[in-house]
């Protein structure tokens, strides 16, 4: 039993050898881990391009402002001869022959009134492409806190790889001397077998715990956009102290001046409004400045040059009158259900602030029943081992002393680090985590 838990620590220590020094060691904090995701995250590279779709959208708008000029020509050739009868007084019928014709013209029109539809509709573009920006911020928030839980993962499992690897080693110690032990005839090949036992599920724990590090280690590569062979080392000072002595209502405030979500929502409606009052405009005429000039040549025939003209033109459409303006009432509902909307996530942040809050000190206080725990389990493996030593103690009850101790450090360890991701998940309900 000695030479197989002999040979599964060997592979152990090779596998892990051989996995990592293939890899580039780096040692990232959690700051510098949340820069790089942000700067190599995939979606938000999809809101840079929602970002350019809308400032296009934005300049769509105002190139309406602007003068149309169209210019237009045109050669015909005539491969018959057409019957001409110009009939003019005092004009006698000619025998010209027209076989070709050119044409051109030059068509400029500048808006003057529009019904605001114009002003509306870059006013609209602008209220758009300010939401884009601030999605595209609150989904930075959403990868920031993204980032921690993996890093949160990654800084447990190194933890607990730390903690077992320990642990194995105190208990393969054990096993040498109980071998020892039943070499001189002062313990039973079971006691000793049981030992090794637990020496075996605790290879085994670390094993799981390797393959939990590596999974993280994989993870937090592809989050930051970094080689897939890149060993992350993280900060010994993750788990630091929080600030927990403010009020859920002071978090509360916060979220309702810092979320992007909200400021979104607001522009949207804005935007919402401003196309109502461009959908009213469809129902009032439009003015324009129109000019033109034309040039034509008929060859023997007709000659024109210097047709320039200027004028104002009017348009407006009557069926407007007994047609109901759907466009209108479209943008009226729209801005009924934003209205529902922030309602919804006005409660939404609410609810999620003092949730968090909640789970933000409760996260905390389970620290100290865990180091109490932890102390407990030390206390009690030692009374048990001294009692064992001095034959009042079974080997059973001193291996399930040994094994709650090793669940206490490791409870201690993991409910820090959750402690630290439950104040990160509290500052991004917040609309601060990036702060």
């Amino acid at each position: 039993m000695q030479t197989v838990n002999q040979f599964l620590t060997a592979i152990i220590l090779f596998g892990s050898f051989s996995f990592f020094s293939a890899q580039e060691k780096r040692t990232i904090s959690l700051e510098e881990a949340v820069k790089l995701g942000i700067e190599n995250s995939k979606n938000l590279k999809i809101d840079r391009a929602q970002i350019e779709e809308s400032t296009a959208n934005l300049l769509t708008a105002k190139n309406k402002q602007l003068p149309e000029l169209k210019v237009s020509g045109s050669y015909l050739y005539l491969p018959l001869e057409p019957n001409l009868n110009i009939k003019l007084p005092g004009l006698a019928p000619t025998g010209v022959k027209v076989n070709q014709v050119l044409y051109g013209s030059a068509n400029v029109s500048l808006p003057i009134y529009s019904g605001g539809k114009i002003k509306y509709g870059i006013q609209s573009a602008e209220y758009l492409v300010e939401a884009s920006k601030l999605n595209a911020d609150n989904d930075k928030n959403a990868i920031a806190y993204n980032i921690s839980q993996a890093y949160n993962n990654l800084f447990k499992a190194n933890e607990v790889v730390k903690l077992l690897k320990e642990n194995l080693t105190s208990s393969q110690r054990r096993d040498q001397s109980f071998v020892k032990l039943e070499n001189n005839g002062v313990i039973a090949r079971n006691d000793r077998l049981k030992a090794q036992l637990q020496t075996s599920n605790i290879e085994l724990q670390l094993m799981e715990a390797e393959n939990n590090y590596s999974i993280a280690n994989i993870t937090m590569d592809l989050l930051l956009g970094l080689p897939d062979n890149t060993e992350i080392a993280v900060d010994s000072n993750y788990t630091g102290e929080d600030d927990l002595t403010k009020p859920d209502d002071y978090y509360l405030n916060l979220a309702r001046a810092s979320r992007n979500d909200l400021k979104a929502l607001d522009y949207q409606r804005k935007a919402a409004a401003v196309q109502t009052k461009s959908a009213k405009a469809e129902n009032l005429p439009s003015l324009s400045f129109t000019g033109g000039y034309v040039a034509a040549d008929i060859p023997k025939l007709l000659t024109i040059t210097n047709a320039v003209n200027v004028g104002l033109g009017l348009q407006y459409n009557l069926s407007n009158i007994w047609k109901k303006n759907s466009t209108y009432v479209q943008s009226k509902a729209k801005e009924q259900e934003l209205a529902a909307n922030k309602d919804l996530l006005n409660d939404n942040v609410t609810l999620e602030v003092k949730r968090d809050y909640q789970n933000d000190l409760y996260a905390h206080k389970k620290i100290d029943v865990y180091q109490r725990a932890s102390e407990q389990a030390e206390e009690n493996y030692r009374i048990t081992l001294n009692k064992y030593n001095a034959g009042l103690e079974t080997i059973t009850n001193l291996l399930d002393a040994d094994t709650a101790k090793i669940t206490a450090d490791v409870n201690v360890v993991t409910s820090k680090a959750d402690a630290a991701l439950a104040h990160k998940k509290l500052l991004q309900t917040a609309g601060i985590i990036n702060n």
